[in-house]
């Protein structure tokens, strides 16, 4: 049950006032409501309540720079307030629990539990069935390989940029596939447009897809050799789930919560290494039968979460929150 934000109970009809145990679910941008944790706070003493909250990542608090000033000081405020209220804290990966677990060590917040990690599904359903014509503007099938994302510096477009220089460099130039960005530009990326403009894409053999529709998204990914996401920090790592649920193999980083997303069918580098990560592309790139046998193991053996298991899992932590919640009710 939801219980509302203000502790007033005068107008409310007795039916609709929490009672301790209810629970407050929290799973969305919390933080950009001002004094949320404040409160959270007096809701909890007022009612009794359970609040569980779901965090995503720490990325404004823990690597400040990749954000906004005003969306750092926000976010900081919102753990330091809210943090301590919740009766039970939800991760979406072993990566983002740690982190929140040494956040609050060192800023010397008292948890009430320990962060508890849920299991995230994989996409939303099977993949979307495509027919043969391909939408106009795609690239040829096989002859590309794939970074889906919005450009913005934490995803380390810059170092893809890097690899394809280098191929483009050391390889003849018919053997080096399209580099294709699908996604918008965001932020903290003008260095890497102005390269790639001064370069003219490499002379083509990088391009970007602007906002691709569902349909040309699922056409990107089965006419792609294999995806990319060399991202430098992520709270789960989403398109390399995708890929494997489309049938891709993803070359990707092996930082933060990426390998929980990836798991064994994933190959990965240091995102900072670009020698490394330069010989795991090119490898890949020139054994062709090595890389049509690592498509068929993807295809064969990647097994997506259902979301069912992620519902069960908040599920069976908010109904432990609610027993601890009634049994502090009832003790106090």
């Amino acid at each position: 049950a939801q219980a509302p934000l203000s502790p007033t109970t005068s107008s409310a009809p007795s039916g609709d006032v929490p009672k301790p145990g209810d629970i407050f679910l929290i799973l969305g941008a919390a933080w950009s409501e001002p004094d949320f944790g404040e409160r959270l706070a007096r809701m909890r003493r007022t009612y009794g309540i359970q609040p569980v909250l779901l965090l995503y990542d720490l990325i404004p608090a823990v690597r400040p720079e990749w954000c906004a000033i005003s969306l750092i000081r926000d976010f900081r405020h919102w753990l330091d307030t809210t943090l301590p209220q919740c009766g039970r804290l939800l991760a979406i990966s072993h990566a983002t629990a740690e982190t929140v677990e040494d956040y609050a060590r060192k800023q010397r917040l008292k948890l009430l539990a320990p962060v508890q990690t849920i299991p995230i599904g994989s996409g939303f359903g099977p993949p979307r069935r495509i027919g043969n014509e391909r939408p106009k503007g795609l690239p040829a099938k096989g002859s590309y390989v794939l970074f889906v994302s919005t450009l913005e510096a934490r995803k380390n477009h810059l170092l893809a940029f890097r690899i394809w220089r280098r191929l483009v460099t050391d390889l003849p130039r018919d053997q080096v596939p399209t580099l294709v960005f699908a996604g918008r530009v965001g932020w903290l990326v003008s260095d890497l447009m102005q390269q790639l403009e001064n370069t003219e894409w490499l002379r083509g053999k990088i391009r970007l897809l602007r906002d691709p529709s569902d349909e040309e998204l699922a056409h990107l990914y089965d006419g792609c050799m294999f995806t990319i996401f060399p991202s430098l920090y992520e709270g789960w790592g989403l398109p390399v789930t995708e890929s494997l649920v489309n049938g891709r193999p993803c070359i990707a980083s092996n930082t933060t919560s990426i390998p929980e997303a990836g798991g064994p069918l994933t190959r990965y580098f240091n995102p900072e290494d670009l020698d490394e990560a330069y010989r795991v592309v090119r490898e890949t790139i020139e054994d062709r039968p090595g890389l049509k046998k690592w498509q068929d193991e993807v295809r064969e053996q990647f097994q997506p979460v259902p979301w069912e298991r992620s519902a069960d899992a908040i599920l069976d932590a908010c109904h432990s929150a609610h027993l601890m919640g009634r049994m502090n009710g009832q003790t106090s």
